[in-house]
């Protein structure tokens, strides 16, 4: 269960290898944002080379290629498909399910089976057909807000005005039956406490862990989004009452339990394992 998600440039091997033990859960290998047009070649290079070996020992490693209308994906994909150490696609700018059959359609023409994908909604159009997107192909494993760009795009000032795209986002996951999507990138990294407070607002909205660009903020994320004590002992309540009397019962403090809640209460469970065997 994925909490944190670090983003690091794929033109610096050395960062990215530091990238590989700083503690995150996946490494997100960027070939877009973060690289210099003069840099796209030997970073595609670069990650290619990292991924020609299997990933034993190593955390997950997925890779944001170039944006699909542009000349630069059909390479990275071309170059990408099928390597070993592939864990995942981040698929930037995505705007409608039509563009996630075409990244499909390239992996299989490499030859190579389709790799986890991960959409990435930067615009108006992405956020309005996210349930599409979602069901788009079975390779589909999650969905993802590039908020820099969706700002941008839909001409936001104001922090508030993005919660509709957030739950949009959330509620299209669920019923696509894919996992909760992780916060976008929160890009002060030296504001630890407004980070936190940041995950914790995302958290509520259903957010289920957050991309960071620092690894400082990795320990910052994932104290935010793994549960209290005193959730995780309400949990604990829920599931031993629907383990002992199975079906919908309430629970001594008046809290009425359905297989609904029950389930919620296990993902409770299960981040507080993740939690104890950090």
């Amino acid at each position: 269960m994925a909490l944190t998600w670090l983003y690091v440039p794929g033109d610096k091997p050395d960062v990215v290898g530091k990238a590989l033990g700083a503690g995150a859960d996946v490494v997100l290998v960027d070939l877009e944002d973060a690289v210099a047009p003069g840099r796209k070649e030997y970073a595609r290079a670069a990650t290619a080379e990292l991924l020609g070996e299997p990933a034993a020992g190593r955390p997950p490693v997925h890779v944001r290629v170039n944006a699909l209308d542009g000349p630069l994906a059909a390479a990275d994909l071309a170059a990408l498909a099928g390597l070993p150490g592939l864990g995942g696609l981040r698929l930037p700018k995505i705007g409608g399910p039509e563009d996630v059959a075409r990244v499909v359609a390239a992996v299989r023409a490499a030859g190579a089976d389709v790799p986890p994908l991960y959409a990435l909604l930067e615009s108006a159009l992405g956020v309005e057909n996210a349930f599409a997107i979602a069901r788009a192909d079975p390779a589909v494993r999650g969905l993802a807000l590039g908020e820099a760009d969706l700002r941008a795009d839909l001409g936001l000032a104001d922090e508030e005005a993005l919660t509709w795209p957030r739950v949009r986002a959330v509620v299209a996951a669920r019923a696509a039956g894919l996992a909760p999507p992780a916060q976008s990138v929160y890009p002060d990294v030296r504001d630890l406490v407004g980070l936190g407070e940041s995950c914790r607002r995302g958290r509520a909205l259903g957010f289920l862990g957050r991309a960071a660009i620092h690894p400082r903020q990795l320990p910052v994320i994932e104290r935010a989004y793994l549960p209290s004590p005193p959730e995780v002992a309400a949990a604990r309540e829920t599931v031993e009452a629907a383990d002992a009397a199975p079906g919908a019962l309430a629970l001594p403090d008046g809290r009425f339990v359905d297989p609904a809640v029950v389930a919620g209460a296990r993902r409770v469970l299960a981040l507080a394992a993740r939690g104890a065997h950090a």
